[in-house]
């Protein structure tokens, strides 16, 4: 999100919003010390909001014109993904991968497992990660976090990816979301692996990272545009609790990869601390 403007407190901004949201100009308006900060979330719609801003302020009817263009229709590449192309880049990969694992099954579960996995007899055999690196298959220490085991495991991962990873991406850069999305999957699979685990995957782990990181960033520096609701947070460290208990299981959400969860959000934590004590640059 990018600050735009400070409207005072005592003006009703409901005109205003309900003209931006008619012409597909993301926004947010924040409730500040000094007032009501509105904030645009594609730079490239900058002039739109502008001139409907001073429209606004000066009275005139908002009502969208038969012939208006509507900002950002029609250009959906240049306002979505120009303005998170990596996270949705990495939303699309885990779509394919998803449909790549209802095609193949069995063959590329294996490719992609933290360690090889291979049925011997009525048994499964399992490598070792250390004789797997040596072997030069370092694709396996993120690949874990592509793999998703249903429909609903993957809706849910993508939605906060793409809600939270679009801050990331859009207030610090590509280069930001890249390295917490690769920092997280590799922390958050070793921490899985660690508990004798083989059998996991999901994009879960780097979600709770990104959350982590954008929670933080909206705590330490209010003004940064980061936003995460207080009860969204409550939620899902709450979920994460949860599946921590014997409470889970029987309801069935006993098979949760736990450590992942946590061992995401620690990095995400730390990573979010480390980038709201220092300058950012955008990329």
């Amino acid at each position: 999100m990018h600050k735009v403007l400070i409207i005072p407190h005592d003006i009703d901004t409901r005109t205003l919003r309900q003209a931006l949201w008619a012409r597909r100009i993301g926004h947010r308006i924040s409730h500040e010390a000094e007032g009501q900060v509105l904030w645009l979330a594609d730079p490239g719609q900058h002039e739109a909001l502008m001139r409907l801003v001073e429209r606004w302020q000066r009275g005139d009817a908002l009502a969208v014109a038969p012939d208006e263009p509507r900002a950002g229709a029609g250009s959906w590449r240049h306002g979505v993904l120009a303005e998170a192309p990596a996270a949705a880049g990495l939303v699309v990969l885990c779509l394919v991968v998803f449909g790549l694992m209802a095609l193949f099954g069995d063959r590329l579960l294996a490719a992609l497992t933290i360690v090889p996995v291979t049925l011997v007899g009525n048994g499964v055999q399992v490598g070792a990660l250390g004789e797997t690196l040596a072997s030069g298959q370092l694709w396996r220490l993120l690949t874990p976090a592509l793999m998703h085991f249903g429909w609903m495991h993957l809706i849910f991962n993508m939605l906060w990816l793409w809600y939270f990873g679009r801050q990331i991406e859009s207030l610090h850069g590509s280069r930001r979301f890249v390295w917490v999305v690769l920092a997280s999957a590799l922390g958050s699979n070793l921490a899985q692996y660690a508990t004798g685990t083989v059998l996991f995957g999901g994009m879960s782990g780097v979600d709770y990272a990104l959350l982590g990181y954008v929670w933080l960033m909206s705590r330490r520096r209010p003004h940064s545009g980061f936003f995460v609701p207080t009860m969204l947070v409550v939620f899902m460290i709450g979920w994460m609790v949860f599946t921590m208990t014997d409470f889970a299981a029987p309801v069935g959400f006993g098979n949760v990869a736990n450590e992942a969860h946590l061992g995401g959000l620690l990095i995400g934590l730390g990573i979010g601390l480390w980038a709201s004590r220092t300058p950012t640059r955008t990329a």
